[in-house]
């Protein structure tokens, strides 16, 4: 990554795992991160995706009134660990200001733009939005520990 933006209107998570006590795999645990993202979007009929050699996750703007290959990201990921101590985490665009985002180039991305639920037609409540993530958290394997 290279620049992000927080605020209102987003919820940032920021996890504390220690890694060695479910398996030191950074890869496994951005993978999860992502995972635990895209089906928390599930439930308000968004359909978040991975894309190869770029980090966050995706929305086809084609599925939601957009042109056909527009796309934009709507959950950024960064984080860092260190002796195998999670931190940082993720941040997902529910209703924020998107203007924003337009005096930087989010996470070096200049090509996609950013879009939030508000943006794709959904009008979803922070403590719903929280509520359903929290849901989600508990049904990732990666969170049971060893």
């Amino acid at each position: 990554g290279q620049y992000t933006y927080h605020g209102p209107g987003q919820r940032v998570v920021y996890v504390m795992l220690d890694l060695r006590r479910r398996g030191p795999d950074v890869r496994a645990y951005v993978h999860y991160l992502e995972e635990w993202i895209i089906r928390t979007l599930a439930h308000f009929d968004v359909f978040g995706e991975r894309r190869e050699g770029r980090v966050g996750i995706w929305v086809d703007l084609s599925r939601h009134g957009g042109s056909k290959g527009q796309e934009a990201k709507i959950a950024a990921i960064g984080i860092r660990i260190r002796r195998w101590v999670t931190y940082h985490g993720f941040s997902v665009n529910i209703d924020p200001d998107l203007s924003h985002f337009s005096g930087i180039v989010p996470c070096g991305i200049a090509e996609h733009g950013v879009t939030s639920l508000k943006a794709l037609g959904i009008d979803c409540p922070m403590s719903r939005f929280d509520s359903v993530l929290k849901e989600e958290w508990g049904r990732l394997p990666f969170t049971s520990r060893r």
